[in-house]
């Protein structure tokens, strides 16, 4: 089959991409061949949510999976996302549920000392000094994090991929450098891409992972990539994943563990 074939038949995932806000990828098919993350992210959330009073979610999304965390709670939930796109479609989705959000960058937060007793990260960046700051006293951070090394079969048909920092050593060291009590997991695994056009959808709308993707122009490495990991299965490319909790410490004197008011928050 010719390269125009082959763009003709991606172009749906290509138009598809192109609309897509938010981040919910139910619909593609990706399958994890090692079965499910030795953790679920989503049930430690919502059970730490669950007894919390004041909830932070960092790079939000959409708020697909922030919402569902808030369900059924009577916490107050406040989210952040820094992309224009995905804040107005989360602020649409959050606020009938009286969940505030931030427009604006994790790494700069706009709340005050010890405003919340729970931080929630889900592969969103994070600036430990500045989750320390927000973080009542006996407060958790919850964060899941891709691993930086994840999708190593890309790299020798894209040389130009992202190389990202590693955080999986500086950030426990910067938490328990503050006292804090420290859990780390990793787990590493094969997911395979049910089709090239599902591949496609995820780079294109993970515009950081290979600079300057176009799927015309790249298609001969597309194609390439596809011969050598291509299986009965799908496109299997490996990825790993790391959580880590870290509680802070409670506190010493009476008063402490009450969170301050935050500032308002700026809804798109």
């Amino acid at each position: 089959m010719s390269h125009s074939q082959r763009l003709a038949e991606l172009q749906p995932w290509v138009e598809c991409a192109r609309s897509f806000s938010g981040w919910d990828h139910s619909s593609l098919d990706i399958r994890n061949l090692d079965g499910p993350l030795p953790w679920d992210y989503q049930a430690v959330a919502r059970a730490l949510a669950s007894a919390a009073s004041r909830v932070l979610d960092l790079g939000t999304g959409g708020g697909e999976r922030f919402s569902e965390v808030a369900a059924g709670s009577h916490a107050r939930f406040v989210a952040t996302e820094e992309w224009g796109v995905n804040a107005r479609v989360a602020g649409k989705r959050l606020s009938p549920a009286g969940i505030g959000l931030a427009w604006c960058s994790s790494l700069a937060l706009p709340f005050a000392f010890r405003s919340f007793d729970l931080v929630l990260s889900r592969h969103e960046a994070i600036d430990p000094g500045e989750v320390d700051r927000v973080l009542a006293a006996g407060g958790t951070l919850l964060t899941q994090q891709v691993t930086p090394g994840s999708w190593p079969e890309l790299r020798p048909f894209f040389p130009r991929m992202t190389v990202f920092p590693d955080h999986r050593t500086e950030y426990p060291a910067a938490f328990r450098a503050k006292g804090y009590t420290v859990d780390a997991r990793e787990h590493g695994s094969r997911v395979a891409f049910g089709s090239l056009g599902d591949l496609v959808f995820i780079l294109l709308t993970a515009p950081w992972t290979i600079p300057g993707f176009d799927p015309e122009s790249d298609i001969e490495a597309l194609l390439a990539l596809e011969t050598a990991h291509g299986t009965t299965s799908g496109i299997v490319l490996t990825e790993g994943h790391y959580l880590l909790s870290a509680v802070k410490p409670a506190p010493t004197a009476p008063g402490l563990a009450t969170p301050a008011t935050g500032r308002p928050s700026v809804n798109p």
